[in-house]
């Protein structure tokens, strides 16, 4: 039996809340909490450690999380537990008084959201056939982006505060939403020990290269979107479209951006993950990977505000078709599934370590632009441009992916 909108929709509903919370956090609510709590000359600086110290901390977090719940043979406790936990790690970062206390409500977030989604993560290989994970991947997609959108719609209209009350309340609803889909106990529990269980994945050259590929488009997203709202107000300065002024502030003009993004990976989305199913999932992904690298040097040549408007649609398109495709590629190469969880733990890494790599740079980032104004965002928007490029057309020699 195929399943409908409805079910996917429901699957997924727990990455719009995720969507939603990192949109606020990473692009928006952080950034501003960071320069309220901090010395002008060392914002970049301190953000960077900020992003860098909590992912470092991440990193063992989706795997660890995900092979207790293989071995238990459970995902429904995992993803209430640290639902409950990130609503309370939101409140607490949005009323942080110091950089310190802003430290430790970031890795309680980093901390929650490990618990919940590396286990939630192995559920599209857990309960979708094959045929179907790639339209699974593209409800998935529009549910993150469509997220994104409402963290675009939020960030630019609501002060700091109530968007962190928002970002915790859609979460705790996303997580009920698909908590109904969650079987109570799963068919096979794991019994392989916890390091044979993390060694085993490295040992296949697909799931390498899944890694691979995934670790340097989610590093070329990173390096643009950590320091997006500082290049706006440093380099762009001025947030003019169509003659008029749009905004002032630098969080609210990037927060308009990131929409823009979102809506053109909503688009995108659910045809490119329906397209994969039929035409495989390679075309895809060099497609995406295409688009989005040769984007990033018009960044560079035109930093207008009214035509970063424009480019910024045309990179959701792009991302959106990445999106709708990268969570059917892995699902389809993992060969165990009383290890899904873990595997797809591990899988999430390729998202944490960009992150550490990303806020490494806010140092040198600052250090390049006292020397020539800018220096530090071409160079970073450099990398991230042959980032894209290079990670996309990696997925070439991955065997059991069509």
């Amino acid at each position: 039996m195929r399943h409908g909108p409805g079910w996917f929709l429901s699957l997924s509903a727990y990455w719009f809340a995720t969507s939603l919370k990192w949109f606020l956090v990473l692009l928006v609510l952080l950034p501003a909490k960071v320069a309220e709590v901090s010395p002008p000359e060392e914002k970049a600086t301190r953000l960077g450690f900020l992003f860098g110290l909590g992912a470092v901390m991440a990193i063992l977090g989706p795997p660890i999380m995900g092979y207790l719940s293989d071995r238990l043979g459970r995902r429904r406790p995992f993803l209430l537990l640290g639902s409950l936990l990130t609503a309370l790690a939101l409140l607490l970062l949005a009323h942080a008084p110091s950089y310190g206390v802003l430290l430790l409500a970031y890795l309680l977030l980093q901390l929650a959201d490990d618990l919940a989604t590396g286990p939630y993560s192995a559920l599209i290989p857990d309960l979708v056939p094959k045929g179907e994970r790639g339209t699974a991947s593209g409800y998935m997609g529009v549910l993150q982006v469509s997220g994104q959108v409402l963290g675009g719609v939020v960030g630019f209209l609501l002060p700091l505060y109530p968007q962190a009350y928002l970002a915790a309340l859609v979460n705790l609803l996303g997580a009920f939403w698909s908590l109904k889909l969650v079987p109570e106990r799963l068919p096979r529990r794991s019994e392989r020990p916890f390091l044979k269980a993390m060694a085993a994945p490295w040992r296949d050259r697909d799931f390498l290269l899944v890694y691979l590929t995934r670790f340097l488009v989610m590093l070329g997203f990173y390096l643009a979107q950590t320091y997006l709202q500082y290049y706006l107000g440093d380099v762009v300065q001025t947030f003019q479209a169509w003659g008029r002024s749009l905004t002032e502030e630098p969080f609210q003009a990037v927060a308009l951006l990131g929409l823009l993004i979102s809506l053109g990976a909503g688009l995108s989305s659910v045809p490119a993950g329906r397209a994969s199913d039929r035409l495989g999932r390679k075309p895809l992904i060099y497609l995406s990977g295409a688009g989005l690298g040769l984007l990033m040097p018009f960044l560079l040549l035109f930093p207008r505000y009214d035509l970063l408007l424009f480019l910024s649609l045309f990179f959701g398109l792009f991302y959106g078709v990445y999106l709708a495709v990268d969570w059917a590629l892995v699902s389809d190469i993992l060969k165990e599934p009383e290890a899904h969880a873990t595997q797809m733990g591990l899988w999430q890494t390729s998202i944490v370590v960009p992150q550490v790599l990303a806020g490494a740079f806010g140092r040198p980032l600052d250090l390049l632009n006292a020397q020539a104004p800018g220096l530090g965002y071409l160079v970073l928007f450099g990398l991230a441009g042959g980032f894209f490029l290079l990670g996309a057309f990696l997925v070439a020699p991955i065997r059991r992916a069509r």
